[in-house]
């Protein structure tokens, strides 16, 4: 087996004209950024992962430098000792596994375990729009084939909100699915709003059940573990969550208590793809749903893919869209084509080996910078 040579990880901003007014963000973003890690062996090869910052991991490369480059469980031990320590280093994990795919020449899917070769995917949109525009949006969402449209909440009044999902199935009927984030379980660093408590959000699932809602998303604090196992327990629609949560036995407590339907922790942002493989197992074998939160670029999107098509298969996985503002040729610009879907909204996973992904190096020295910054 080759041994790890270099890692190599870089940061890169694409400007956004017009800007992109997420939901979660009070100040419309600017730029898009994106960190890149490059992991080398001896023989040549080299595998990319793509997602958080990895700022300060300049000063745990030695403890991988060396060490054969296979060793996937071994590696995921001490970026778990990392992320304990400092920032998530979970691309690397990716990179890992890119690199593992290349050197055995096998899709990252098919490494896994091989479950779907296909997943059906759903628009996840993230602009707060007018009623009309919602609606809008809605039709257009139907109109390329998705099954389901997922709408983000926050707006400054509930009614609100409820407004624009009343409207957006008075317009669809039953000919798409509708799934809705209330963004509760984490915070950008200067929102001191406290989570919605438990009664709150069982009004807002009461509403969201009359318009026959396939998801409620973050409906509570992501630690509040008998709140969420309690709204369960109460409504008919499905609870998600856990997306942002980052230690394995908080996952676990979350399974084994009843919290959720939908498990959604990103495999470049929290355990990684070594990780949260051994965790989608678990959650396909309790019954519930395995479907990574993805929004971020390309390379992490298709990292999560191929996740979901190695270990959980048959599920609904999020496909960040929401043009003019958000579009995939800026979602993907780390890549030489931007990923697609058929008409019907399905993604067929590559048989490429590694993450099956070819990086556009133009694009990347061009965006090249030395901050990673959305505004």
């Amino acid at each position: 087996m080759a041994r790890i040579e270099r890692i190599l990880i870089t940061h890169h901003q694409l400007k956004l004209d017009p800007p992109f007014p997420a939901s979660w963000d009070t100040r419309p973003r600017t730029q898009f950024p994106a960190t890149l890690v490059r992991v080398y062996d001896e023989d040549g090869n080299m595998g990319v992962g793509s997602g958080d910052a990895m700022l300060g991991f300049s000063q745990y490369q030695h403890l991988f430098i060396g060490q054969e480059a296979l060793e996937l469980d071994r590696h995921h031990a001490v970026l778990m000792n990392i992320d304990f320590h400092g920032g998530r280093p979970w691309p690397l994990d990716v990179a890992l596994w890119d690199l593992a795919g290349k050197t055995q020449g096998q899709a990252v899917w098919k490494m896994l375990g091989g479950k779907a070769p296909r997943l059906r995917a759903y628009q996840s949109s993230g602009v707060h729009r007018t009623v009309d525009d919602m609606v809008y949006v809605a039709m257009r969402c139907l109109a390329a084939g998705f099954p389901a449209l997922k709408v983000r909440f926050g707006r400054p009044q509930l009614a609100e909100d409820l407004a624009v999902l009343h409207a957006i199935r008075e317009a669809v009927g039953d000919r798409l699915e509708l799934m809705v984030d209330c963004n509760q379980g984490w915070r950008m660093p200067w929102d001191t709003v406290p989570a919605w408590g438990l009664e709150h959000a069982l009004h807002v699932a009461r509403e969201l059940e009359k318009l026959q809602v396939f998801w409620m998303e973050e409906p509570l604090h992501r630690g509040d573990y008998e709140g969420m196992r309690a709204l369960r327990n109460r409504v008919g629609v499905r609870l998600a969550g856990a997306e942002l949560t980052r230690e394995p036995y908080e996952w676990r407590e979350l399974l084994d208590r009843d919290c959720l339907d939908v498990f959604q922790p990103d495999a470049v942002l929290t355990g990684g793809i070594t990780g949260l493989a051994r965790f989608a197992q678990q959650v396909a074998q309790r019954g519930r749903l395995f479907s990574s939160h993805t929004w971020g670029n390309g390379l992490g999107i298709m990292a999560n893919l191929q996740l979901v098509a190695g270990t959980a298969g048959d599920t609904y996985v999020e496909w960040p869209l929401d043009a003019p503002e958000w579009t995939p040729e800026r979602r993907d610009y780390l890549l030489k084509s931007p990923l697609t879907l058929d008409d019907q909204g399905w993604f067929t996973l590559p048989e490429t080996p590694g993450l099956g992904v070819e990086l556009d190096e133009v694009a990347l020295e061009r965006t090249l910078s030395e901050s990673a910054s959305f505004h």
